[in-house]
This record gives structure tokens, sequence and C-alpha cells, in this order.
């Protein structure tokens, strides 16, 4: 297990990071925490417990990615001969036997670069929406195109990529996985239990800015490897609800009683031909209305067999498609920020009683 390593990475999780960092060390692995300036005395608590701490220096622009990066850092300086990371959010926890799970498959498939189970979500009867983010984490097994937070990595895989890239401010694993990817290696979702994590949204707020984070990252890391890359299929669906579809529906609903109104004004003749235009351009309105609520449905279905009952998967096919406006404003903001010149920028959804209510 000396060939293991573990980097946490978090800001005032308080309680959570206990769990965190509890699921690690009782395994005697090198442990490195990276704190984003606690205001809760997580750093406090992580040198306690015999995590080695890295304290964040905030005045640089600050990025999970770049938090990720100084933790490898560290870690190789504590253990420099580690063969494997095991990389974990603050406010998740290992389950018992995934480190020795995922070495085995490291070892077992030399072009493997990353291997991630399956997480879930602590509290899913919290709120629907701890439930649907349960299901966001139920992906498909085997070679995958990326992972997400928490994940093993092989260190030469990760040095030879560069590393996480710190100007990333969401999707930062996608980004490192296409590079990866692009080496020549793997990645693998495997059917084994990974994390516990703590969403902890409990509102319709954190839900809808947790959303606009996601397009915000999505348009960032789709835009880096063009129309190979990730993410250009989510982000042109949520142009095309948000920016386009609503155009159309505004279209017909300003030009159905426009010609209405001119027919009440026209001849006979332009009356005539006015109602027809009318009649089918009601018809096109009715039939780009239905596109909404059909695709909801057909999200629910896709999920059906995947929840517990009907009310939890039209849920995610009601939020998924609203979140799609959510998403667009995420790629507005970022393309605002691009043009400007500014750096990416952190969207974060927790808000301090979330995180108090389960720690």
């Amino acid at each position: 297990m000396a060939q293991v390593g573990i980097i946490a990475i978090g800001r005032n999780e308080g309680e959570r990071l206990r769990r965190c960092l509890t699921s690690v060390l009782n395994r005697a692995l090198p442990v490195v925490y990276v704190d984003s300036k606690s205001t809760d005395g997580s750093a406090e608590l992580a040198r306690s417990m015999g995590a080695d701490v890295v304290d964040l220096d905030m005045s640089l622009p600050f990025s999970a990615a770049r938090a990720r990066n100084e933790g490898f850092e560290r870690l190789m300086r504590v253990a420099p001969g580690l063969k494997f990371v095991q990389f974990v959010d603050g406010d998740c926890e290992v389950v018992e036997g995934w480190i020795d799970r995922a070495r085995g498959e490291l070892e077992a498939a030399p072009r493997v670069a990353v291997v991630c189970g399956r997480r879930r979500e602590r509290f899913p009867e919290a709120s629907v929406y701890n439930r649907l983010a349960d299901l966001e984490w139920d992906t498909p097994l085997g070679e995958a195109q990326s992972c997400g937070g928490d994940a093993m990595m092989r260190v030469e895989a990760f040095r030879q990529a560069g590393g996480f890239d710190p100007t990333v401010a969401a999707g930062e694993e996608p980004e490192l996985c296409q590079r990866i990817r692009e080496k020549g290696w793997k990645v693998l979702r495997i059917d084994a239990e990974m994390t516990l994590h703590d969403s902890a949204m409990l509102s319709f707020g954190q839900w809808w800015k947790r959303a606009v984070r996601s397009g915000y990252g999505a348009a960032d890391v789709a835009a880096r490897f063009g129309e190979k890359g990730l993410f250009v299929k989510m982000t042109r669906s949520a142009r095309w609800w948000a920016f386009e579809w609503t155009v159309l529906v505004l279209t017909f609903a300003v030009v159905g009683p426009l010609l209405t109104w001119l027919i009440a004004l026209g001849s006979a003749r332009e009356r005539g031909h006015l109602a027809l235009r009318l009649g089918i351009g009601l018809g096109m309105a009715a039939i780009l209305f239905s596109a909404l609520p059909l695709q909801m449905i057909r999200v629910a279905l896709h999920v059906r067999s995947r929840v517990p009952g009907w009310r939890t998967a039209l849920a995610y096919g009601f939020l998924t498609m609203i979140g799609k406006w959510a998403n667009y404003r995420g790629q507005v903001q970022y393309r605002r920020d691009r043009k400007a010149g500014k750096n990416t920028r952190m969207i974060e959804y927790k808000t301090a009683a979330a995180r108090a209510q389960h720690a």
C-alpha cells in the first residue's frame, strides 16, 4: 500500500472533512490535505489528525485544479516513490476496500491511467436535488471519457499529461482526462463502491447555481478542444433550448396575435390568406411548445429503471430541461469573462447553512 498516496482538498467542510480524513488516515497512507483558506479550523483539524497540510495561497487565482496540483507536488516530496494517487474531495468519504480495488485495477492494466467507481450521496433523502445528484454519479461502466473529483490516477500518466490545468475553474477532471487519453492512456470506470459524497443541496437556488457552474465549466472545456472535445453536445443542447428554442417560442407568441389583429383589419381576400398563415403558424407553435414537456418525459423514461419511482424520474426530467437555461447562463458568463480577459471564475453553490445541516 506504500505505492498509494492520498490528496484531499477542501474549504470549510467541518465534520465532513473529519470523516474524509478518517477514511484514509486509518490505512497508514501518506495523506496531503490542501486547504483553501477555511475559517472553520479545517487546516488545524487536518494537522491534528496527522495529515500533511498545504495552506493554499489565495492571493493567486484560485481553482480546485491548482489545489490538486499543489497537493500532488507536496505528496511527491513527502513520498517520492508513489505510483498511484487517490484524489478525493473534502466532502467525500472513501469507502472501505476501494483503495485496494483501484490499485489492483491499475496494476493489472498498465495502459489504464485513471480508475473511478461509484460515488453515492450520503443523504439522498434530504432533498430531491441530492437524489438527482446521486443519479448523476451512476454513469456507465467500462472505458470512459472522464472521471470526477474522486479517482485514483497513475503518477506516470498524471505527470506526462502535465497535471491539472489550473486555469480551468470547473470541469478540470474531464479536461485532464482528455489530455491523458490523447497520450494513449485509458480511463476506466469499474463496478465498485468508491466514495460517499454530501452535496448539501437543499434548495432550488443551490441547484440552479450548480447548473450554472456546470454550463460555465462545459463551455470552458469545450472551447479548449474544439469539435473533438468533451461537452460539445452539452453546450449545443443548452444553447438550443435556452436561446434558439426560446426565441422561436417568443416569435410565435408575437406573430400569432399580430396576424389575428391583421385579419380583423384586412379585406375578405386578405383575411383568407392571413387566416391560412395563422393556422399554419399556430400548428407549428403547438408542435414547438410541446417539444419541451415531451423532452422532459423522454428524459424521465430514460432514467426510470435506475430510480425508485416515477416521482424522482419526472423530477429528473423536469430539472434536467429547466437546467438548460442555467447551463446557458454559465456559457454566457464564460464568454463574457474570456472577452474581458478575466480569469475563469469559481461558482459556489453550497451555503453555510447547507454545509452545517448534516455536518
